[in-house]
């Protein structure tokens, strides 16, 4: 029941197990899962969504063998039930975040730091962007920011007033027909090589801001944060704060690195998020001549990835055009070469298979909306 508090109705703005949507969850000895869920009407729009969502991270937790999903309807009361918790949510606890509940949020993780993880999450951002999509990036990594420079966004971060409420406007960068908009501490320090002595409270703070008094967009369809490496406040404030979103790991083909990546798969479990899938960078390097050299060792990623149960989601090769790009301000992703098709096939898989897009059919929003306007009548009858 605390995996499926991360399956978000996007409409309601509450978790599943909150409205009172599951009904029951029965785990067997030899490991497969019965959940029953009720919706709103049988015929919800949203219900290939939630399934989605559902089993994906059931099947996520370790000895978990099978998800078996079974379908109910409320009843009318239960449906006023739940309509009646997300009104009061809304009005009793301001939104959490502004992340809207639509978008997909997808944590780039790693176990310690020099595996690429900043330079995975510049380049799918720009894959995804370059497919027509409207992606944000926060750099969490509060000490060691890098993605502005990698990204080649330039500027100081804003501000504005909205409904009486202070919020921060992210740097815009037009890419193909998508737009990437990217909030960092680097975007909001005057040289780039300050150091930031913080230590825990205040790095959490920061991290929190960017989620919650950023103006990412109602039209934002992905959020990816570049996460600090290893597993401590900043990891555990995050997951508090979306517990919606899925993890990637990012890994070297080093058994050695492989180890340690998988405590950020353990951390990840514990806070009941989604593991979507491991990436191995730095993999083998390929000469002109053709000769492949496994310079980091060979294995890691795939290892990790049976390790954890989830799938291998690409191999990145070690290409100096990698740094270069980064250097530059160019993502690597944008041009051609193994690194750039390595990049675009990953961000295809994430789209389409790991961390597909919300699909925003529209029914409890119907419902909700049909029961104020009757409210609404209703007392401008008496």
């Amino acid at each position: 029941m605390g995996v499926l508090r991360g399956v978000v109705d996007p409409e309601l703005g509450s978790d599943i197990v909150e409205l009172g949507m599951v009904r029951s969850a029965e785990v067997r000895p030899d490991g497969a899962v019965d959940v029953t869920v009720a919706l709103t009407p049988a015929g919800c729009p949203l219900r290939a969504q939630i399934k989605k969502d559902v089993v994906a991270r059931l099947e996520s937790l370790p000895g978990v063998t099978e998800v078996r999903l079974h379908w109910g309807e409320m009843t009318p009361e239960e449906r006023s039930a739940a309509m009646a918790t997300a009104r009061l949510k809304a009005a009793q606890r301001p939104e959490q975040t502004s992340v809207p509940l639509s978008a997909k949020v997808v944590l780039i993780a790693s176990g310690k730091g020099g595996v690429g993880k900043s330079s995975v999450t510049v380049n799918l951002a720009a894959a995804l962007a370059a497919r027509g999509l409207t992606v944000g990036v926060l750099d969490a990594d509060i000490w060691g920011f890098s993605v502005p420079r990698m990204l080649g966004v330039e500027g100081r971060l804003a501000g504005t007033v909205e409904d009486g409420r202070k919020q921060i406007v992210p740097i815009e960068r037009p890419l193909g027909d998508g737009v990437l908009r990217v909030v960092s501490m680097g975007l909001l320090v005057d040289d780039e090589e300050t150091a930031l002595m913080w230590r825990g409270l205040m790095l959490n703070r920061g991290v929190q801001h960017f989620l919650q008094d950023v103006r990412w967009g109602d039209d934002l369809d992905y959020l990816l944060v570049d996460m600090p490496p290893g597993t401590g406040d900043v990891q555990m404030g995050v997951a508090r704060l979306v517990p919606r979103a899925d993890v990637v790991v990012v890994t070297t083909p080093a058994r050695a690195a492989q180890k340690v990546a998988i405590r950020a798969v353990g951390m990840a479990r514990k806070s009941y998020l989604r593991v979507a899938g491991v990436i191995e960078n730095m993999s083998a390097f390929r000469c002109d001549h053709g000769e492949s050299y496994a310079l980091f060792g060979e294995g890691g990623g795939r290892q990790l990835a049976e390790d954890a149960g989830v799938p291998l989601l690409g191999q990145v090769p070690l290409e100096p055009s990698v740094s270069a790009g980064g250097d530059e301000g160019s993502p690597v992703v944008l041009g051609d070469g193994p690194a750039a098709e390595a990049f675009r096939a990953i961000a295809a898989r994430i789209v389409e298979e790991a961390v597909p897009p919300a699909a925003m059919a529209g029914c409890s929003a119907r419902i909700l909306a049909a029961a104020e306007t009757a409210l609404e009548i209703r007392g401008a009858g008496t």
